[in-house]
């Protein structure tokens, strides 16, 4: 039974289509930190705030067949980067949960999300008056953690097929996006494990969590 949220229902998004080159390939997703893969930490901590979960990779999805969760891969070629995953998820939302209206991103590499990403987004969109929003952390936004309606997904078809758009802050920047803040004690929630040594270091996050 789901909890019923005091934010508009919301598809969670896990993007995993990159090709991980500073990992020396592989998955990221799929590496493990805490004695699990870093995507079953995404998903635990996702998963509650959501209705219902999705993985965005490309390639045979057969390797994410434990999770038990729907997988969609880009349908812009050649691996144009995070806003082809966010157009696809936006797609398989528009044809397969038409009932919902939004859909938030993250990286499948970040063990730490917060567990209010999504109630937050919401209200800092809300709260500017605009119709998307993003994480930021550290003096820094995320922009591939965001908050998006399925009412502009056509219109970021057509920034990235035909204006060959590839930057999210670029295109976000055209309609209005807020950034919510959370502080980086005692672990920064949009840590990333990009790099083997981002992994020892996930270890030690890890282990100072208080819930860890």
């Amino acid at each position: 039974m789901k909890t019923e949220h005091a934010h508009p229902p919301t598809l969670g998004l896990a993007l995993a289509g990159g090709l991980a080159r500073r990992m020396g390939g592989g998955d990221k997703p799929l590496r493990l930190v805490g004695g699990r893969s870093i995507l079953a930490h995404v998903a635990e901590r996702l998963d509650p705030q959501c209705d219902g979960l999705l993985i965005n990779a490309n390639g045979d999805p057969a390797r994410f067949t434990a999770y038990g969760l729907s997988v969609v891969a880009d349908s812009v070629p050649d691996f144009a980067g995070p806003l082809a995953g966010i157009l696809a998820g936006l797609d398989w939302l528009a044809t397969n949960r038409p009932d919902l209206a939004w859909m938030v991103s993250v990286a499948a590499d970040t063990p730490f999300i917060p567990r209010d990403l999504v109630a937050r987004l919401h209200a800092a969109r809300a709260a500017a008056g605009v119709p998307l929003a993003c994480a930021a952390s550290g003096g820094w936004t995320h922009p591939v953690i965001g908050l998006w309606p399925v009412s502009l997904r056509e219109d970021l078809r057509h920034a990235l097929t035909v204006d060959g758009e590839r930057k999210i802050d670029r295109w976000t920047a055209r309609h209005g996006v807020a950034a919510a803040e959370w502080p980086v004690t005692p672990v920064d929630p949009f840590f990333n494990a990009n790099r083997p040594e981002d992994l020892a270091e996930a270890e030690r996050l890890y282990a100072a969590l208080p819930d860890a």
